[in-house]
């Protein structure tokens, strides 16, 4: 009986920590970084290639423009992520574009809400690509198994980020359209 009320007290205090943690930390904060080998007006074509999103986005299935002006301030779409066998559907709202310099985008869910910005700075014809995000779960659960995630959240930009460098540096596709700015 001991043992039991020992084991009791024991999963309340971790369940009490579980939801400090998210009550402290509501939201988490990661930056990311590459370097391609090319300018930035190419990084940025290949990288805002629809073709390309599955060979970069860890799960990305498909994007369907909801309202507004795809590529422009103010559209909403709803993008497909497949992660363990299950679909996801998230909506992206672009929030600010400068072609070949920045988008800054939030991505919403049931579960999180996520803002994230991609810069692109070119120097001497290569270009750094920099992520920025920041997650907030929505609601004391989710934030609290977000507060748990950044480890694993910024670990997955880096892969992503890695093949989308990759994808650049060996593109060779040629991308005639200039971006028009808003």
């Amino acid at each position: 009986m001991k043992f039991l009320k020992y084991l009791l007290a024991a999963l309340l205090l971790l369940t009490i920590l579980f939801f400090a943690k998210g009550l402290i930390t509501p939201s988490i904060s990661y930056e990311n970084e590459v370097t391609v080998n090319k300018p930035a007006q190419e990084a940025w074509n290949v990288m805002s290639d629809e073709e390309n999103l599955p060979k970069w986005i860890k799960g990305f299935k498909s994007t369907t423009l909801v309202s507004g002006t795809a590529n422009t301030v103010g559209a909403v779409s709803n993008i497909v992520i497949e992660e363990g066998g299950k679909e996801m559907i998230m909506q992206e709202t672009i929030n600010k574009v400068k072609p070949n310099e920045l988008l800054d985008m939030t991505f919403s869910m049931d579960f999180m809400d996520m803002d994230y910005l991609i810069t692109f700075t070119e120097k001497d014809g290569k270009t750094t690509i920099k992520s920025t995000s920041t997650t907030k779960g929505n609601g004391l659960f989710a934030k609290s198994i977000v507060s748990f995630l950044t480890s694993t959240m910024k670990t997955q930009e880096d892969v992503n980020l890695a093949k989308l460098k990759q994808l650049i540096d060996e593109n060779t596709k040629s991308y005639n359209t200039i971006s028009e700015s808003n």
